[in-house]
């Protein structure tokens, strides 16, 4: 068990260290070709500006025994949020997780800014457009999902506790289609069989 934790938080931190070396600018990319006019940097092309650097931004370490978890968007169904890095609700970068009990998913939404997710526990059921459970994906453990800004989707667990890394920048929010509540019970896998 303790060598599983291990290997999915090492996937976890090369996946993330992954999609962050991808989504910054290649330098060479941002040098105007000879004789082009010169361009202002694009907004948060010095994202590391946000937070400062070593000795003034130290190291950090959080044990998962340890993690302060609440209520996602309010819900009385279980659905929690553990936020490891910067505020969700406000500028800049965050990093979080995303705790479903079994049998609970939310409902189709969007969000206003792209987002990364990478399981880190259970199966993740991810759908896109409007709820049609026969062409969800089921998504393992270290496996990722992109979540485009604006793209209509949901997404949860079925018969097991499913614990989902996600990353992004604020200020973010879920704009569920209907304008109800962003997360549902859903019948189980087994009841339904």
């Amino acid at each position: 068990m303790r060598v599983s934790r291990v290997a999915s938080w090492a996937a976890v931190a090369l996946i993330t260290a992954a999609i962050s070396w991808t989504t910054q600018a290649v330098p060479s990319a941002q040098q105007p070709a000879a004789g082009a006019a010169a361009q202002p940097a694009a907004p948060g092309a010095n994202r590391q500006a946000e937070f400062g650097t070593f000795p003034s931004r130290e190291f950090i370490r959080l044990n998962i025994d340890k993690f302060k978890w609440t209520a996602t968007e309010n819900n009385k169904l279980g659905v929690q949020t553990a936020v490891l890095e910067g505020d969700p609700s406000k500028p800049g970068f965050y990093l979080t997780i995303n705790r479903f009990p079994p049998g609970v998913m939310s409902r189709p939404h969007t969000h206003p800014a792209e987002r990364h997710c990478v399981v880190i526990k259970g199966t993740w059921y991810t759908g896109e457009g409007t709820w049609e459970p026969a062409k969800e994906v089921g998504l393992k453990t270290g496996e990722y999902m992109r979540h485009p800004s604006g793209g209509l989707h949901y997404d949860g667990a079925h018969d097991e506790e499913v614990w989902v890394l996600i990353s992004g920048y604020g200020p973010t929010r879920a704009d569920v289609l209907d304008h109800g509540e962003l997360f549902g019970r859903i019948p189980s896998a087994k009841s339904s069989k």
